[in-house]
């Protein structure tokens, strides 16, 4: 017994509306997600080309129970001065000492050694982040 006349309910009744809500859906999810895309690149591209200075830290030796000493190469535009801040830290974690280091050379490169004096003795420093300089 085979059925006559049958007809996909599809061709029946047209699309069903959960096929034309999927359809906007997907058209709104992609939309969305292409401008999310386009901001994140704004940010990203804006925070990379606003950046005047940069630093990297090369190295550090813990000298005595109250000072350890960095190594530091700082990037940044010749005429701009800068200041990199610096972060000692014992072996549990705390903060034993901090130090902001200023460089006023007139190079775009520049590579300095300073003292971190500590509270204690420090087992790691970490190079926070550096920015162009304010004041004098």
């Amino acid at each position: 017994m085979a059925a006559t006349g049958e007809k996909s309910a599809a061709g029946r009744y047209g699309r069903s509306v959960d096929a034309r809500a999927d359809r906007k859906l997907k058209i709104i999810g992609g939309v969305l997600g292409a401008a999310m895309l386009g901001v994140t690149g704004w940010f990203g591209f804006s925070y990379v080309t606003g950046q005047k200075v940069s630093g990297e830290l090369i190295k550090f030796k813990v000298v005595s129970d109250s000072a350890a000493e960095v190594h530091l190469e700082v990037r940044k535009d010749a005429g701009t001065p800068g200041v990199c801040t610096l972060l000692a830290q014992a072996e549990d974690g705390s903060e034993v000492g901090w130090k902001d280091l200023r460089f006023d050379e007139h190079r775009s490169r520049v590579d300095k050694v300073g003292t971190i004096r500590t509270t204690q003795r420090a087992t790691a420093v970490e190079l926070i982040g550096c920015k162009p300089a304010t004041g004098g």
